[in-house]
Order: C-alpha cells, then sequence, then structure tokens
C-alpha cells in the first residue's frame, strides 16, 4: 500500500475518529482506524464495536492494499507535518512509513483483516433530514441525557416519530427533561420511538457541526442508526429497552406564569449560584410582585440575593431548584424572553419560549 494525500485532509479523517476510537480497551485494535486504499482514493474507518464511522477521502493511489494504525499517534504526527502533502507507505510486518517534507516516521501498524468489521446497513429506509433541524434538536436535549449507567434507557436521546411528519427528541435524567419538537419530513418506517445513544448522539452532533447545510440522510433498521452525508457513512447501535412514559412528567400549564427576560435571568442565576451550598448548585427562585428574586445561602460562605424586574401578581412563591438545570436551558434558548410557569414549592418548573411548548424544559424541585 502507498498513497500521497493532502495533510489536510488526513487530518479531518483522523479528527473524525478520536471520539470514537477507544483508548483503553482490552483490544488493541479498536485504539486502530483502518486505513484502505483503492484506485478511487482512500478510506478511513474507526469502530469501538458500537459507533462506526467510514471516512472518503481523495488520494493520489500509487498502490492499494489496507493497514491499521494508531488513530492518537497518527492525528498527532500529521498535525505537525511540515508540508502540506504527506506519503503513507507500507512497508513489511505491517509497518507504515509516514513522509511529508524533511519528516520521516515509521509507524507499527496492525494488520487490515484482525479489523472487526462494521455491522450491514442495508436495510435501514434513508430519510433526507435538514442538518441544522437535526443539530438544533441534538443541542436542545443533550443536557438532560442521564450520565447514570445503572439507568442505561435514560443514557441516550429518544427519537420519535409524530403522526404529524414532525420528530420528538427526549431526555431526562430523573431530575429535568428536554423535549423538542421539529419537522423531519420522511417515513422512517418505525413502529414506535428508539433511544439513540449518548456518545453516538455527541459524534452525529461533531459530523452535523463540519458542514449543517451539507445534505444529510438518517435512517433505522432494527436495532442500529445510519447516517449519510457526501464522503462519509456512520452507523450505530441504539439501546435496547423501553423509554419511560414522558408526558406524564410535563405539567399542563403552571398557576403562575411570568415572562422573564433570558439573558437577565441566565446572569442572575450564575452570579447567585457562586454561593449555593456543596456541589448541588441549590437556588431559591422567589415570585413577589413584579420580581423574579434569586438568593442562595451557605453557611460556611454567606448569602446573595438578586432581583429580576417583571410582571407578575399573585401569590408570593419560593421553589428550590438546582441553578446549573435552569442554566442549561436558558444557555439554548433562542428567543430574548423566556415563559417560566411554577405550581407550587413541590411542583416542578416548567420553561418554553412564550407562546410555543416545541421547546419544552422541565425541572425538578428541591429542598433547599
Amino acid at each position: 500500500m502507498e498513497f500521497r494525500i493532502a495533510a489536510d485532509e488526513l487530518k479531518k479523517a483522523l479528527y473524525r475518529a478520536q471520539g470514537i476510537v477507544e483508548r483503553k480497551t482490552t483490544m488493541p485494535i479498536l485504539a486502530n482506524v483502518l486505513v484502505n486504499a483503492t484506485k478511487g482514493g482512500i478510506t478511513v474507518t474507526a469502530f469501538d464495536l458500537d459507533i462506526g464511522i467510514v471516512s472518503e477521502h481523495p488520494a493520489e493511489v500509487i498502490k492499494p492494499g489496507a493497514v491499521t494504525l494508531s488513530a492518537k499517534y497518527v492525528f498527532d504526527i500529521v498535525q505537525n507535518l511540515p508540508d502540506a502533502q504527506v506519503t503513507l507507505k507500507k512497508l513489511a510486518n505491517n509497518y507504515v512509513d509516514i513522509s511529508s517534507g524533511s519528516a520521516h516516521f515509521k509507524i507499527v501498524g496492525m494488520a487490515a483483516e484482525e479489523y472487526p468489521k462494521l455491522p450491514k446497513e442495508e436495510s435501514a429506509p434513508l430519510v433526507q433530514v435538514g442538518g441544522n433541524t437535526l443539530l438544533e434538536m441534538i443541542k436542545k436535549t443533550q443536557f438532560a441525557i442521564s450520565s447514570d449507567e445503572t439507568r442505561y434507557i435514560l443514557n441516550g436521546v429518544f427519537f420519535e416519530p409524530q403522526p404529524s411528519g414532525k420528530v420528538r427528541m427526549v431526555a431526562t435524567d430523573g431530575h429535568r427533561l428536554s423535549l423538542i419538537e421539529r419537522e423531519l419530513t420522511g417515513d422512517f418506517k418505525l413502529k414506535s420511538g428508539v433511544i439513540i445513544p449518548r456518545k453516538g448522539l455527541m459524534e452525529l452532533k461533531r459530523l452535523l457541526d463540519e458542514a449543517p447545510d451539507a445534505e444529510c440522510h438518517l435512517g433505522f433498521a432494527e436495532n442500529s442508526a445510519l447516517f449519510k452525508k457526501p464522503g462519509l457513512t456512520m452507523v450505530m447501535r441504539l439501546i435496547d429497552g423501553q423509554f419511560p412514559e414522558y408526558q406524564r412528567v410535563i405539567p399542563k400549564e403552571g398557576e403562575k406564569v411570568v415572562l422573564v427576560p433570558k439573558v437577565r435571568f441566565l446572569e442572575g442565576l450564575k452570579r447567585i449560584a457562586l454561593l449555593s451550598a456543596d456541589k448541588s448548585n441549590a437556588v431559591r427562585i422567589g415570585l413577589e410582585e413584579n420580581k423574579l428574586v434569586i438568593t442562595a445561602s451557605n453557611p460556611d460562605l454567606g448569602e446573595a440575593r438578586d432581583v429580576v424586574e417583571l410582571a407578575y401578581r399573585g401569590n408570593d412563591i419560593t421553589v428550590g431548584f438546582n441553578a446549573r438545570y435552569l442554566t442549561d436551558v436558558l444557555a439554548v434558548t433562542d428567543t430574548d424572553e423566556v415563559s417560566f410557569e411554577l405550581g407550587d414549592e413541590h411542583s416542578p418548573g416548567v420553561l418554553h419560549a412564550p407562546g410555543d411548548r416545541t421547546f419544552t424544559a422541565v425541572v425538578m424541585p428541591m429542598r433547599v
């Protein structure tokens, strides 16, 4: 195997692999990428047995062939090459010579035949989706995914096509929930929703971030998801399980509804949370006549208070919340104002855009 390729092109392929390859693994080959050179160019494959990416790149192929190389070390090398072009040549015993300008490296590789095969993908009916829309849906749900491995069905986002032709994505960790519904027309041929795992979702987000306007296709087979865009294919295993009945958690419209300036609310929460106790980020949100009051107290540090002016008439109420759960929502909200709904001190808080519940977040209260 021997080929010449633009260093930036190889760097792009290896960058895509960084989040997938396993550094600490009982199978050393999973820390590698499979580099396959054919007459049409090269493909670089990264696979951790759950998520796989095949990236296609133009190259001048002198001799076809394949080998696997360390994803991390070759990426570090390519980032520091002196020339815009790089040549890779396979030597005896799966060693690979990497040369660019005055620099030469001789890297230990492993046989291509030992690299695990990606799952077959033919059975997934592909639907063209808007990259920007899918990216928005991921950004507005990812923060609510649970990191508790014992509740594995919550370690991903629930992807649920609606009868209206829209798609709903939902994430919850038991303390908060985020739901977004957007137009993704096309028949995914799903009997019910599927759970996309966190790691796969983060890699999908990285690929969409590269070029959100590129033509994208998404499809689902029995237990896997398939994503394609020009020059790239991604396949991932889905989480097998039943997502909880999330509709039960979303309250009907709260008794007390206020419109809060988003940036002002976000800044106030960040300020006051500096004095919240321990790791709980606990703050009190109080509604009084024409103002929202954010307070926190810490026996070791003292107290903090900030007042946000707004229109409110009604009974005073104070509810405890984890400030980070609120700031996570506000950070991805697009509107200048946010509708904040409260029931009583034991009821969850609900945040959404004024008059629009297609993106809704629910945050459970806490004792403060």
